[in-house]
This record gives C-alpha cells, sequence and structure tokens, in this order.
C-alpha cells in the first residue's frame, strides 16, 4: 500500500460538509485539505454505475489537475426495499433546475417505499468508497458502511443529505439530530477512513 507523505491533498468535491468532515479527520495527520471548488475545478462527469469507479474518476482528475495528492468519496445511500436505489445515483434524486434538494429527495424515497407497502422496519445503509489518488496514476480505494433504518418525518437539522431521515442500528435518534462528533465517530466516512488510516504519515 502506498504511504501519503505529502502534508497538502486536494479533495475533489465542491460539497462544503464534505469538506469540512473530512478536513477535521484528517487535521490530527498533519494533512492540510483544499477543495477542488475552491480551486476553481469542474466536476468531471461520473460515468461509472458503482462507487469505487466514479470516486477513481473525481479523485484521478483533481490529482492530475493540481499536482497534488487527490482525495476523493462518492457516497450514497442503499435502500432494501428499493432494490438498493438510489445508491450511486444519490445525488441525482435530488437534483433540480435550482440545485439539489435533498428534501425533496428525502420524500421521493419515502413515497416509493410508501407505494411498494415496504414493511418496517426500512432497512437502508450509507455507503462511502474513497479513493486517494496521485498525480502519477497510482491510487488506493477504501470502502466503509453504516447500517441503519429510514424514520419518516424526518428529524433534526445537523449533517446533510439524507441524514434526517437515516437511523443508524442500535441509536434512537438520527444522523441529523446527533451532535456532529457523534455521527462522524459512527457514519460509513469513519468506517472507509479508519482504513486510510494506514495510508497517513505515521
Amino acid at each position: 500500500m502506498r504511504k501519503l507523505t505529502e502534508s497538502s491533498i486536494v479533495l475533489a468535491s465542491h460539497n462544503k460538509g464534505k469538506l469540512l468532515e473530512i478536513s477535521e479527520l484528517l487535521e490530527p495527520f498533519g494533512v492540510s485539505v483544499v477543495s477542488a471548488g475552491d480551486l476553481g475545478f469542474e466536476e468531471p462527469e461520473e460515468t461509472e454505475d458503482n462507487f469505487a469507479g466514479n470516486a477513481r474518476i473525481k479523485a484521478h482528475y483533481a490529482a492530475q489537475k493540481s499536482g497534488l495528492p487527490a482525495l476523493s468519496d462518492d457516497s450514497g445511500i442503499e435502500v432494501d426495499a428499493l432494490d438498493l436505489q438510489p445508491g450511486v445515483y444519490t445525488a441525482d434524486w435530488a437534483e433540480t433546475d435550482n440545485g439539489r434538494d435533498f428534501p425533496m429527495a428525502m420524500g421521493k424515497v419515502w413515497s416509493k417505499l410508501e407505494e411498494r407497502k415496504a414493511s418496517e422496519p426500512r432497512t437502508a445503509r450509507f455507503r462511502c468508497t474513497l479513493c486517494l489518488a496521485w498525480p502519477n496514476g497510482d491510487d488506493e480505494i477504501f470502502e466503509g458502511k453504516v447500517e441503519g433504518r429510514l424514520v419518516w418525518p424526518v428529524r433534526g437539522e445537523n449533517g446533510f443529505g439524507f441524514d434526517p431521515m437515516f437511523m443508524p442500528r442500535g441509536h434512537g435518534q438520527t444522523f441529523g439530530e446527533m451532535e456532529p462528533f457523534r455521527k462522524r465517530a459512527m457514519s460509513h466516512r469513519a468506517d472507509a477512513f479508519d482504513k486510510l488510516i494506514e495510508c497517513l504519515r505515521g
């Protein structure tokens, strides 16, 4: 496994929530993070049908544009009763002409569950695939997940995306209700990050 020896990386994302979360995760290791959005990079088209493929597209694009190692995060929610949808298309379900609308997307998911008369608990999981890529084309992949169930109406105003309707297994609060530090400790991103640690400078 290739080790990360650089002290600066690019986060291949325009999502400010992800930037904050990943910056805080990397800070103890002395790694500073700048986002592709802050550097003015466009978002490459994600043409793969799996998390790892899309993570690679984003990380390699940012690494080649910046000349620095780049970390991408392709993540989404899989709903068992919806045949693992939306999955890699999680962000697409929130797209509107005026940007992403996750309250609308959460309503769409719940409506489809109601249409199918899905039984309780309506199980789901968040998945996260991290890709750390270098300008020379090397990369490493790290995958994480967190199991839980969906609730309605949505609860809480913390987090982002589908957090307000996702209750992790063994807990009585949604990710949207939890304090950010509690969510980060058990999230799919933290699970993947734990596997990334071996690449960080020791």
